[in-house]
């Protein structure tokens, strides 16, 4: 049974090794680990690493397109993701991560990317990427190099946020809070 390893865990300090064989292990995990993604609803998860669950293999599953109204999400692994490059135009916008409940922060990240990857049938994909599947391309892979969202929100001096709770609309509360 897998579950999502929390900060300070140093596991999700790891970095990855490529994935050199698809196995029925690694497609049973990739489909363990969408499961388990699915599970998280407010907020939602769009995506884990396999450092996010103990592993240090070089892949991830997130969403395969960006949601539309009224659709189903789709899920896909991404095994060996690499960014070959990236727009110099970036985009703030207010992250999260599954291994750091209740704190946020607003991190910039290149609007859109060419990467490439691995799908779970061993086929190589490449393609251009633009707004939030772009964004969260770039946080999963940060993953996969041992980086946290934190550490993109202080390098780049941008704010932190933790959650405290809903207001009496069912809307959610952020405290700025200073590191």
């Amino acid at each position: 049974m897998l579950k999502v390893i929390k900060g300070p865990d140093l596991r999700l300090r790891v970095a990855t090794r490529s994935i050199k064989k698809i196995t029925p292990g690694l497609i049973s995990t990739t489909k363990e680990m969408i499961k388990l993604t699915k599970t998280f609803q407010d907020p939602e998860g769009v995506g884990l690493a396999s450092t996010q669950v103990g592993l240090d293999g070089s892949f991830f599953v997130g969403l395969s397109e960006e949601p539309q109204k009224n659709q189903k999400i789709k899920f896909e692994a991404f095994l060996n993701p690499k960014i070959i490059s990236t727009s110099k135009k970036t985009q703030t916008r207010f992250e999260g991560c599954l291994s750091i409940p209740n704190y946020w922060g607003e991190v910039k990240r290149h609007t859109y990317i060419k990467v490439s990857y691995q799908d779970i049938s061993g086929k190589i994909i490449a393609k251009t990427l633009t707004g939030l599947m772009a964004h969260i391309f770039q946080h999963e892979v940060d993953h996969l190099n041992g980086v946290l969202f934190p550490d993109l929100v202080l390098s780049q001096k941008g704010k932190f946020y933790k959650w405290t709770g809903k207001d009496e609309t069912g809307q959610d509360v952020f405290e700025e809070i200073t590191v």
